[in-house]
């Protein structure tokens, strides 16, 4: 170590993380980088372009500091990959399909190549001609763009990210395409296209119909011809409804994107990458890296001193990358080296506002978000126009066409998400409040560890409120409202996703965009599970009316369950029998509510939990289904399953308490995917209130995954399905 070099400290899981998906290992897996040697890899790999050694010499040292003290951190793949063979450090691609077989299928090929390297890509479905539309050289009908994406996502799980990211997608199709309630459609059934996020491309004559009750054409791509109409309305609230059953599809306002095309005599755009956050060019790639805003408070203030020159070396780090990258294909290399666009963007943006002692849904923390953002688009500017002068602008720069100074970046920065990275750095992801202030995380034996979040803890020492029984009524009650122990003042300032209203995350988004975000942004407005269709809805039109360039809604718990009966009538009541040992046992009527889990057990194989409910919402039976009772490798499974759910059925029959029957259930658990694990899960969310059951499972740590950022992803290990 540096002999002035303060020894920056990581968090016990940022160490996991790191170890798990970022340090280098050798042959036998063994981990071989140190957090110091990953930065020095990197800072090296990215500072040997530059020319005379003396200058290499400071810029490595300066890119060094920068990262090893989490001011600043690029993307996974270039934390990866910096220094190594692989040498692909980008994380965002857009790939097009031309409306050909050849087209499609060097569309599947170059996205293999993309996926193997450890970037996420984009496709655009809208060129494809729609299904049964006339294919002249066959004289055949086509199968459409659905049909195709079928095979982009079995493409796609076949590969793994450079050994340590599995391949995730933007699926797009626009509004007026024949087929988009195929599409709308496509993810009501939650086991199809797990590889995609898909997104409807909305354009402004669309919402222009919407709103007022009007219809709109579809067009066939292949001709240009309109081919029929439809109630704009109609269509709007099946998209609605959709996003409501379980946050899929997504929208994209395709109008607002073009508007901020900074090359538009290249072409326009057509999709962004998986997350969303960055509108690409066809071939386009985009290098990205977040500036921790947590680390830039100084004496109750922002170090906008400090910031400046933060935001100047990374946007030299970013620009860096594009010339010491190694692109997948050429089409690629071309592209970006044609735009070299940058994806400079924030995280640690929650961590800054508490500090500060701001309110993330208030119109203060709004105003304090577009007075920064557009300090670091401001500052990223100036830097960019400086390299300009110094290594020239960017080869598609026209000052005919591009309004702008000359400047060596056409675009220069977009909010991404920064799932694993946010971890490393101990931080709010993205302009992401934060899901939960205080965690439980089980681990052996039963036992739970507490997991507060830094600011959190401190306050609550300093205030004096600090007791492990609040913070496990906080993490058993996933928030600080309402808590009489805890000021109401830190109850608003620690108010987490789901504390706060949708309408105050779309104005914290559509405030960011139009101030200082150059692409567009990563991020989910978090809507409680009673939240109604109407709610959503209001989020769409209020996120167009914004100027937003896409959002994601998503319900809490709408992905894990499907109600399959709500019938209730006044005949269909519980009775208590007395059996022979003087136990009352309840006998249920013919017809009750259920509702359907659906998770993966240690061989990642679906199992189905079925749960009924009395009228007062209480479980009283449970089922286990296989989808393939009759496969014989699961005959011994499914028959283990079953008789544990009829005693967890009877006991609950029985009137037996359901933390009894939890205790139990953990201590017959194993593994955190067998069924008393999940079972356990599902009762200790019914005794929180929450109803709907448990949270989808982490694939690698079996924790709980949240969405946010426009993806699953885990706050214990780092797992993320997108990134």
């Amino acid at each position: 170590m540096t002999p002035d070099l303060k020894k920056q400290v990581l968090s016990t899981t940022a160490e996991t993380v790191l170890a798990r998906r970022y340090y280098l290992k050798d042959t036998s897996g063994k981990v071989t980088e140190t957090w110091e040697d990953l930065c020095r890899r990197v800072a090296t790999a990215v500072a040997s372009i530059n020319g005379t050694v003396s200058d290499y010499e400071e810029l490595r040292e300066t890119f060094f500091r920068l990262i090893y003290h989490l001011d600043f951190l690029p993307n996974s793949p270039c934390l990866m990959n910096a220094g190594t063979d692989i040498g692909q450090l980008s994380a965002c691609f857009v790939l097009p399909i031309d409306d050909s077989m050849d087209g499609i299928f060097t569309a599947i090929r170059n996205g293999a190549l993309v996926h193997k390297t450890g970037g996420g890509t984009g496709y655009s479905f809208s060129r494809l001609r729609s299904r049964n539309a006339a294919v002249q050289s066959t004289q055949g009908v086509a199968s459409g763009p659905l049909s195709f994406a079928a095979v982009f996502d079995a493409a796609t799980e076949t590969i793994k990210q450079g050994g340590k990211r599995r391949g995730a997608n933007m699926g797009v199709l626009r509004i007026d395409h024949p087929d988009i309630m195929d599409f709308i459609l496509a993810k009501e059934d939650q086991t199809k296209f797990n590889n995609f996020n898909f997104s409807v491309a909305i354009t402004d004559a669309f919402m222009e119909a919407v709103k007022a009750g009007e219809d709109f054409d579809l067009i066939e791509p292949s001709t240009g011809v309109v081919v029929a109409s439809m109630d704009a309305r109609g269509v709007f609230e099946k998209i609605i409804d959709l996003a409501w059953h379980n946050g899929e599809p997504g929208v994209l306002f395709i109008d607002a994107a073009n508007r901020g095309n900074m090359t538009p005599q290249l072409g326009e755009f057509e999709a962004t990458n998986p997350c969303g956050e960055q509108w690409l060019l066809p071939y386009e790639s985009c290098n990205l890296g977040s500036i921790n805003l947590g680390n830039f408070i100084k004496g109750g203030a922002i170090d906008f001193d400090r910031l400046r020159s933060v935001v100047e070396t990374a946007v030299v780090f970013l620009d860096n990358v594009i010339d010491c990258n190694r692109f997948p294909i050429p089409e690629i290399e071309d592209m970006t080296l044609k735009t070299r666009k940058i994806g400079l963007g924030i995280m640690g943006f929650h961590d800054m506002l508490i500090q500060l002692a701001i309110p993330y849904g208030s119109e203060e923390g709004r105003d304090t978000a577009a007075k920064v953002m557009q300090f670091v688009r401001d500052v990223a500017e100036e830097r960019s126009v400086a390299l300009a002068d110094e290594k020239g602008a960017f080869p598609a720069y026209d000052p005919a066409v591009n309004e702008y100074p000359a400047r060596r970046n056409a675009a220069l920065t977009s909010i991404q998400p920064t799932g694993t990275v946010s971890m490393i750095a101990d931080c709010g992801s993205g302009c992401e409040p934060y899901f939960s202030i205080v965690m439980i995380k089980n681990v052996m034996d039963g036992d739970r560890l507490i997991m507060v979040n830094k600011h959190f803890e401190q306050v609550a020492r300093r205030e004096g409120f600090y007791s492990e029984e609040l913070m496990a009524q906080v993490a058993d009650s996933g928030t600080v409202v309402g808590h009489p122990d805890i000021p109401e003042k830190w109850q608003r300032i620690f108010c987490t996703a789901q504390d706060i209203k949708a309408e105050d995350h779309i104005r914290m988004q559509g405030v960011l965009q139009l101030n200082g975000v150059d692409a567009s942004i990563s991020k989910t407005i978090n809507l409680p599970n009673t939240a109604t269709r109407d709610e959503v809805k209001l989020s769409y039109i209020l996120g167009h009316q914004l100027g937003c360039k896409g959002l994601t809604v998503y319900r809490d718990g709408s992905r894990d369950s499907q109600v399959l009966n709500t019938k209730d009538t006044a005949s269909d009541k519980r009775t208590a029998v007395v059996s022979s040992e003087g136990c009352s046992k309840l006998t249920l009527p013919d017809t009750l509510n259920a509702k359907r889990y659906r998770l993966k057990d240690q061989d990642q194989k679906s199992v189905y939990i079925i749960v009924c409910f009395d009228e007062n919402e209480r479980p009283m039976e449970v089922f286990a289904k296989f989808p393939f009772d009759n496969r014989v490798d699961l005959k011994d499974k499914s028959t283990m399953w079953t008789t544990t759910c009829r005693l967890v059925s009877l006991a609950l029959r029985f009137n037996v308490p359901a933390d009894e029957i939890i205790k139990q259930l953990d201590r017959s658990s194993g593994h955190m995917l067998d069924l008393p694990a999940q079972l356990s899960k599902l009762f200790k969310s019914f005794m929180a209130g929450t109803q709907y059951g448990f949270a989808s499972t982490c694939p690698e740590c079996s924790g709980p995954l949240v969405f946010e950022e426009g993806c699953e992803t885990c706050h214990q290990c780092g797992y993320s399905k997108c990134s």
